[in-house]
């Protein structure tokens, strides 16, 4: 019996040690320690401690353990792990780790998360949102634009260039605005509550796109002249990076150019011929200056002995004889200026080259490491904004619209749509905080920005379509006074664009997070190639027994998590957010262990199993969402009357995560998910979707006037003008609340109960009784024209619905 309890004193030892990530020699000073107990009370012989000796002392005695030990593991290493190619290489050594890193090595550090600084606008950026951002909103009719004009109206083009709307990334040096990231999120988010076509057209500029590439890049030369133009919005750029061959799989494009001399502007100079044929180019068809993207070659070694040269990107202004633009593209329905462009043969010098010939095959890490900053802010952003404004007007709508003789808000079937848009709209504006947070830090986040763009994206979709349900054919029939129908036609949109969903999910989050985010695998990968032997040797020893160690921990603190519901784990906080994240430290723990058996069963396989990378990178795409979720309340002053939205986010969530970890288990290679599935869930699964009754409160902080659903819409256009019909409705849900009480008092002067509605009717009825005053009876005719014009939905004579364009003569013929 003593012998068994000093078997699980040495377990219990190990365990911990390896619970709590200490070195490897302390722990095998705290396994000594046991031996020694054990010898002192005669249970432990000289065998065992013979047996103790053999295995530990090799493994503490650097020398012996490479030599012996890490050598052959290393040729096996460069047998099963091929080495990478030098596109793989760039893009995986683009842009940096940020918190995802924490998430992914199963042992996340709250109060680093905490203790990042909450995202704030300066004076200026303020006064942007408040001013001019205000202004064009106003300006902005989104069915004149869609429908009538199929653009911007021109005073608006002129407005936003006059305005610097193209010019917040470029430096105040230049005359740009030199806005923060945090701010051109705030920008775009209210832009897109008004019309796609804005934020788009805003966007597009301030995030991939030739002023972000000169700044980072260009030569001084290129710097003075094209970046003081863009600020003044003498030019227009667009970036062409999307051919026909060559959409997600930006690294294949055909599109190239061939150094030769030539002549450009009476001069015979050294350039290229760039050949290209480009689509889905957002601003081509309007651009002065194009950015464009090709793979160089040098077959007379002009520049050198190198022929293939690589993806170069260069600066083409779009006068130049050759260089084809103008024609659009018709993404369904949304008219922001978006089409293709071509060139054959076009001969420019090789000082168009962004950054200069030198830079020429340097493109693909410029474009990989600008993405990652301009995806994890323009797409994220517009889709936080549209959700929540959709939120704000959606929660004011139901409130107005009554069926049954209730308003339709109190219906449970509504609240469970309403929950999800309203617990989303909390969810994604917390996300497009912290992710700018890291851009400001200086961070390049590569992984983050992957995760939000899909997430995002997909989650507008998800909840423009709940509004769409819940609006029924207000908001099917399009006109001025549906603010949603673009929207719903425009969500595939950014489905689709900046690396499609499908390969973002499935090969891009968990394909670059498995490597940069992973504290070890990167080292091995790197060290196992290395051309100095001993110091390749000497790093792989390091990191391979760093891995072990790694994933042996990972292994303890699931199963302890598991068995204990995490309930002994680290949590900042032991109010009622204290669960979440004991379960995020079990689930990041999860993550962690079963990354390592993926990479060790499947290798370089891995990657080409790519529902199994899908499934890895949502489990780390959840804690991050999460994360930001609990920060955005932590950073608000944890304030208990917006915990549902908190709870209902967090709650959606990590059930979304668990699906996609049951779903992982379900399809494990080697069937190792049937034996994994015992440490994990070890009594079933753990985490519930929100209920019934957290879906009914977010309904109703949605339906009621309150500083939780100020909050929800933070930031968003909601003026009460011509223009917004969300602004306009905004105002007749407060007037359809005030005049309940008068509603009340007339029916009970009546003395019978009135439906609510033809408010203008009971106003009537109230002044014949004597009940209501004249501002009384003034609130409920203006009620009542306000919402009809919230229930009702806009119809047209006939012409007005034909498309107004003459086609040439010979297309009109066809057609």
């Amino acid at each position: 019996m003593t012998t068994l309890f000093l078997i699980i004193a040495m377990i219990c030892v190990l365990g911990t040690m390896s619970y709590l990530r200490v070195s490897l020699v302390t722990t095998t000073i705290a396994a000594a320690v046991v031996l020694g107990v054990g010898s002192a009370m005669d249970i432990v012989g000289t065998i065992t401690w013979a047996v103790f000796l053999v295995i530990a002392l090799p493994f503490n005695i650097k020398s012996f353990r490479q030599n012996f030990i890490s050598r052959p593991l290393l040729k096996v290493y460069r047998g099963i792990m091929p080495e990478m190619s030098s596109t793989e290489k760039e893009a995986i050594e683009a842009g940096t780790t940020w918190w995802e890193a924490d998430l992914f090595a199963g042992n996340p550090n709250w109060s680093k998360l905490h203790n990042y600084p909450q995202s704030r606008l300066t004076a200026d950026e303020q006064a942007f949102l408040d001013g001019p951002v205000e202004e064009v909103c106003k300006m902005v009719n989104h069915h004149m634009v869609s429908h009538e004009l199929g653009d911007l109206p021109q005073d608006v083009w002129q407005y936003l260039k006059d305005h610097g709307f193209f010019a917040m990334i470029i430096k105040k040096k230049y005359g740009g605005l030199e806005y923060s990231a945090y701010a051109q999120s705030q920008v775009l988010q209210k832009l897109a509550g008004v019309s796609s076509e804005l934020a788009s057209t805003v966007g597009v500029p301030n995030s991939l796109g030739p002023g972000e590439l000169l700044q980072h890049y260009g030569t001084a030369a290129q710097q003075d002249h094209y970046l003081p133009r863009l600020a003044k919005g003498l030019e227009v750029p667009c970036f062409a990076l999307t051919s026909p061959e060559a959409g997600s799989d930006a690294g294949s494009i055909p599109d190239f150019g061939i150094v030769c001399k030539g002549e450009f502007e009476g001069e015979e100079v050294l350039g290229m011929k760039l050949t290209w044929n480009k689509r889905y180019i957002t601003l081509a068809p309007v651009a002065t200056v194009l950015g464009l993207a090709f793979k160089l070659r040098d077959p007379d070694g002009l520049l050198g002995d190198k022929e293939e040269l690589g993806i170069t990107c260069a600066l083409i202004p779009t006068n130049i004889p050759g260089v084809e633009t103008g024609r659009r593209h018709f993404p369904l329905n949304c008219m922001f200026q978006n089409g293709p462009t071509r060139g054959e043969e076009v001969f420019v010098p090789l000082s168009f080259i962004i950054g200069g010939p030198e830079m020429a095959g340097q493109g693909w890490r410029m474009l990989v490491e600008c993405l990652s900053v301009g995806r994890g802010i323009t797409l994220p952003s517009n889709s936080a904004g549209g959700v929540k404004t959709a939120a704000i007007a959606t929660g004011a709508y139901a409130r107005i619209r009554r069926q049954f003789k209730l308003p339709i808000g109190k219906l449970e079937g509504i609240e469970e749509p309403m929950a999800r848009i309203g617990g989303n709209a909390y969810l994604m504006d917390a996300v497009t905080s912290l992710t700018t947070t890291a851009i400001d830090l200086g961070e390049k986040p590569s992984v983050i920005s992957a995760i939000v763009k899909f997430h995002l994206t997909d989650r507008m979709q998800k909840c423009i379509i709940d509004a769409m349900d819940i609006h029924g054919g207000k908001g099917v029939c399009l006109g001025p006074n549906n603010y949603l129908g673009r929207g719903y036609q425009a969500a595939p949109i950014a489905i689709t664009v900046e690396g499609a969903n499908i390969l973002t999910r499935t090969m891009i989050i968990y394909g670059q997070g498995a490597i940069r985010c992973h504290p070890y695998v990167l080292t091995e990968m790197e060290s196992a190639f290395d051309t100095d032997a001993a110091r390749g040797l000497a790093t792989f020893d390091d990191a391979i027994f760093g891995h072990i160690g790694f994933a042996t921990s990972n292994f303890i603190r699931s199963f302890w998590m598991g068995l204990t519901g995490a309930r002994f784990s680290n949590a900042p906080y032991s109010d009622k957010t204290k669960r979440y994240y004991q379960q995020m430290n079990r689930f990041s723990a999860n993550l962690a262990l079963l990354s390592d058996l993926a990479m060790a069963t499947l290798g370089g396989n891995l990657k080409r199993k790519e529902r199994i990378s899908a499934r890895l990178g949502d489990l780390l795409s959840q804690l991050y969402l999460v994360s930001a979720t609990l920060k955005r309340y932590q950073d608000e002053g944890r304030l208990t009357e917006d915990l549902p939205l908190v709870q209902w986010a967090v709650e959606d969530s990590l059930y979304k995560l668990q699906d996609s970890l049951d779903d992982l288990l379900n399809n494990f290679p080697m069937g190792l998910g049937h034996v994994l599935r015992w440490v994990i869930f070890p009594f079933g699964r753990p985490v519930k979707r929100p209920t019934d009754v957290m879906d009914h409160k977010v309904a109703k902080i949605m339906q009621t006037p309150c500083a939780s659903r100020d909050r929800l819409g933070k930031g968003q256009f909601f003026t009460n003008c011509e223009n917004n019909p969300v602004g306009i409705q905004e105002q007749t849900f407060i007037d359809i609340l005030a005049c309940e009480p008068l509603y009340d008092k007339v029916c009970k002067a009546a003395g019978k109960r009135l439906p609510f509605m033809w408010l203008d009717k009971i106003a009537a009825e109230g002044k014949a009784l004597g009940v209501l005053s004249e501002a009384e009876i003034a609130l409920l005719e203006r009620a009542e024209i306000g919402r009809l014009k919230s229930i009702n939905v806009d119809d047209f004579d006939t012409e007005e619905l034909r498309a107004n364009i003459k086609l040439p003569a010979k297309q009109e013929k066809a057609a």
